[in-house]
C-alpha cells in the first residue's frame, strides 16, 4: 500500500506542478496536461531509485527529457491530432515535428526535469524513506 501512496503523491505532485508552471507562464491549461506532468515526475524518482541514484545528473536529465518529449509528441498526437482538442502547437517553432514537439521547448523542459529530479528524489527519501539520492555531474 505504501507504494500505492508514493506514486499516486508523486503523481499528484507532478500534475499540480505542472499545471500551476503552464497556467503561470501561458495563463491557461488542459487536464491532460496534468496527467502527462503527473506521469513525468513519477518518471524522474522512478528511474533515479531503479539505477540507485548512480547516473551523473547530466544522464538522468537526458534521459527524463527524452521521456517527456515522448509522452508530449504522444499526448499531443492523440488529444491535437486524433481528439482535435488543439491544447497545444509548435507549427511555427524551429524544429518541431507535426507541431507537437520541438527542440527549443524539450531545452526548457531539461531544466524542469532537473529540479524535478532533484524534487522527486529528495521527497521520495523524506517522505517514504527510499534510498537517499547522491547527484553527481561527472
Amino acid at each position: 500500500m505504501k507504494r500505492v501512496s508514493e506514486y499516486f503523491f508523486i503523481w499528484a505532485l507532478g500534475g499540480i506542478l505542472y499545471y500551476t508552471i503552464e497556467v503561470t507562464f501561458r495563463g491557461f491549461s488542459h487536464w491532460s496536461m496534468f496527467v502527462l506532468g503527473g506521469f513525468c515526475l513519477l518518471f524522474f524518482g522512478w528511474q533515479g531509485l531503479l539505477l540507485k541514484w548512480q547516473d551523473p545528473l547530466w544522464l538522468q536529465v537526458l534521459r527524463c527529457t527524452l521521456f517527456v518529449g515522448a509522452g508530449e509528441f504522444i499526448t499531443g498526437m492523440i488529444v491535437n491530432k486524433w481528439m482535435k482538442w488543439e491544447v497545444w502547437d509548435y507549427s511555427n517553432q524551429p524544429l518541431q515535428l507535426f507541431g507537437q514537439v520541438c527542440v527549443p521547448f524539450l531545452i526548457l523542459f531539461s531544466g524542469l526535469c532537473a529540479l524535478g529530479i532533484l524534487l522527486s528524489g529528495y521527497l521520495l527519501h523524506w517522505l517514504y524513506g527510499e534510498e537517499k539520492p547522491h547527484f553527481h555531474v561527472l
